[in-house]
């Protein structure tokens, strides 16, 4: 019996699957020729799912799709993926797409989101595809046509396994979307502007992540202005990702799946045989399912699904014996669950207080109160069928599957003998050796007939009734006794309930004077910007019409000064394009060391009032300087003050030197004429000419 029922389960779960799709199943097979060479073709298959209702849908006998058939190159092949976006690729063999692990990865990572690469023959050792189908009901045929159209199908009922190279954690980041450059202060609010815009969208993409409710952490780079980039770290896949790929001026979002090491291949469906479910119905439908050991497998809840996704979900999770409710009486909803599957029904005597929920599921995380819910009624169930789950498998014997006998005694209501003797023809080894029946039997007592044998078990099943039910009001009489502590317990959780909403209450308002606070900061330092903007301009200005700072600094006793960083032709020049050297300027050589005739001669060409260094001169230059009559003054004599690109000096400490320099240059010039003359002499008495001197 309990066989029967496992294959029209396995019929259910195939037809219900492929027609629960809104999405395509793609079977793919090499046609003709190799992966490894030129120009492979694949024979692709189409399951296209369509509505009960549709009057071009297929004979109801089998899957509800629709059938396409192609033979197509392996770039169609990609293109149709792409415009098609189907649920499964399903392939027997994965290096039948890729000639090595790199290509298949780069196959992988190019399926669009919620496409999923499926090998229907295994994991990294694969079985035969005419074994699998056989064993799953699927027609199968060596053409590649044939294969194809199996893949399709064993995938369709979630038979096989997902190929992955990327882990269930996908990284999204957003950034700068332009190069932000160098430059001066019109380019300094450019990138404050781009700054500022990358935050905005991290404040968005962070905004949207929560909203969905999913687990991430964030890492900021913060640059003045706002971020230069936010990568979040989420625990989810990309379709389940309410943020994709996007740029948009400033700023560049982009979602990736982390890498795995290797190749790793996952089973589409987790199967369980037997299992408890527990359902809250309702606005938001929840359900948990927990193995017949207590562990707790799966939760789900969703404020979309209708009964048949529930009932999809549930089905994928394994067979459930038992249907479980929080309260009392059973949801009408949940009845229809429990007859579905046509499982036993659990309930409590009255609904499960909230703190005895909140105890019982204490150690499984769960998403919402709705799941907790559900999960507390599986669990609750599982609690009080655990000594008869014990008692059936210490009467089991080891050659047969201990679940399936609980899940005839539990949900069949057949007594343990009667289920392991319907188990054991089943399996075909009653009419063996028998040793185990033949410890049960007493071949004094006459063989009873079909209603004789239904009346024994319907006697057996009162007997176990009477007993659970007597348990029960052992239990309801415990309960009673916690009912009075249990109001008390619940006054104070409404009070603390209350407190938390005052709390939630007022860090909302925290929260919108931070956020006030930190757009009038954004406010301020944009002004500060704008400010240092016109301060450059000043700057430019002033660069453009020295003669006018001139006129300011005469009119208040200084004289301007131009600035050279350093006593070469390079810096020379660039203080000459900066802002021009003329006639008549005095200018302060910062280091005056190292400079030789060529840099001398340069500066001379200006035609200087005055040069004031800091540092000593070489000879050379010093005396090219000379030459030109271009009065040298130490800086400790002319002090110089500078703001910025600005510089000034005193004008009477400027005159002061200029004829200091004159008067130690007339001394100079005397002292060199007369060296002059005696050598003159010196070479005449010597009876030698001397050579022409160069004016």
């Amino acid at each position: 019996m309990g066989y029967i029922r496992a294959n029209h389960l396995r019929e259910y779960v195939t037809t219900r699957t492929i027609r629960a799709r809104d999405r395509p199943v793609f079977g793919v097979d090499v046609h003709s020729g190799d992966v490894r060479g030129d120009d492979p073709s694949y024979a692709l298959v189409i399951l296209d799912p369509v509505d009960e209702d549709d009057p071009d849908a297929p004979d109801a006998d089998g899957p509800m799709a629709r059938i396409t058939r192609d033979v197509v190159s392996f770039r169609k092949l990609c293109r149709l993926i792409d415009d098609r976006e189907p649920l499964y690729v399903a392939t027997d063999n994965a290096y039948e797409l890729a000639a090595d692990k790199g290509e298949l990865v780069g196959f992988l990572r190019s399926l669009p989101d919620g496409t999923r690469l499926v090998q229907v023959t295994g994991a990294e050792r694969p079985e035969p595809l005419s074994r699998v189908a056989s064993r799953h009901g699927i027609p199968y045929g060596k053409e590649p046509m044939k294969e194809a159209e199996a893949s399709a199908r064993l995938a369709a009922a979630n038979v096989g396994h997902e190929v992955t190279a990327f882990t269930d954690e996908t990284r999204v980041k957003v950034s700068r979307g332009r190069s932000t450059g160098k430059g001066g202060w019109s380019q300094d609010r450019y990138t404050r502007r781009i700054h500022g815009n990358v935050r905005k969208r991290t404040r968005q993409v962070q905004s949207k992540l929560k909203e969905a409710n999913l687990d991430f952490e964030r890492d900021v780079t913060e640059k003045y202005g706002g971020y230069a980039n936010a990568t979040f770290a989420v625990e989810a896949r990309p379709e389940d990702i309410p943020v994709s790929n996007s740029r948009a001026g400033d700023v560049r979002v982009e979602v990736e799946r982390e890498r795995r090491d290797g190749i790793e291949y996952e089973p589409l469906v987790q199967r369980r045989d037997r299992v408890i479910v527990g359902i809250d119905p309702g606005t938001t439908t929840a359900a948990a399912v927990v193995g017949l050991d207590g562990t707790v497998h799966a939760l789900y809840s969703s404020r979309t699904a209708d009964t048949a996704d529930v009932t999809e979900w549930i089905i994928e999770q394994g067979r459930p014996i038992i249907v479980a409710a929080d309260v009392e009486p059973m949801p009408e909803t949940v009845e229809k669950f429990r007859r579905s599957f046509d499982a036993a029904g659990w309930r409590p005597t009255t609904d499960l207080p909230v703190d005895e929920k909140l105890h019982r599921t204490r150690e499984t995380n769960y998403a919402n109160d709705h799941e907790r819910d559900a999960l507390a009624a599986a669990l609750y169930a599982y609690d009080d069928h655990e000594d008869q789950f014990e008692r059936i498998a210490a009467k089991t014997p080891p050659r047969l599957d201990r679940e399936a006998v609980i899940a005839g005694v539990v949900a069949g209501g057949a007594s343990v003998e009667s289920v392991i003797a319907d188990l054991s023809e089943d399996d075909g080894s009653g009419g063996g050796s028998g040793d185990d029946d033949a410890d049960e039997a007493d071949p004094t007592e006459p063989e009873r007939t079909e209603e004789e044998e239904t009346i024994r078990r319907l006697r057996e099943r009162v007997d176990r009734l009477e007993s659970h039910a007597e348990s029960l009001e052992d239990d309801l009489a415990e309960r009673d006794e916690r009912i009075a502590e249990l109001k008390g317990k619940l006054e104070d959780a409404k009070r603390e309930e209350r407190i938390e909403a005052r709390s939630r209450r007022a860090v909302s308002r925290l929260e919108r004077e931070t956020d006030r606070l930190e757009r009038e900061r954004d406010e301020a330092r944009e002004r500060v910007a704008e400010l240092e903007g016109k301060v450059e301009t000043l700057k430019e200005l002033w660069r453009l019409d020295h003669s006018n700072f001139d006129d300011v600094a005469a009119d208040r006793g200084l004289a301007s000064v131009k600035v050279v960083e350093q006593f070469t032709l390079d810096a020379i020049e660039a203080a000459d394009e900066e802002y021009g050297l003329v006639a008549g300027d005095v200018v302060y050589l910062r280091d005056a060391s190292g400079a030789g005739r060529r840099t001398a001669e340069r500066l001379a060409e200006t035609d200087p009032r005055a040069v004031i260094r800091d540092g000593n001169l070489s000879d050379v230059a010093d005396q090219v300087l000379f030459d030109h009559d271009v009065p040298v003054l130490p800086a400790d004599a002319v002090p110089v003050r500078e703001v910025d690109e600005l510089a000034v000096a005193s004008e009477e400490a400027v005159a002061a030197a200029v004829s200091d320099w004159k008067n130690r240059a007339e001394r100079r010039r005397k002292t060199e004429k007369q060296e002059h003359l005696d050598q003159i002499i010196s070479e005449h008495r010597a009876g030698r000419t001397l050579p022409e001197t160069e004016e």
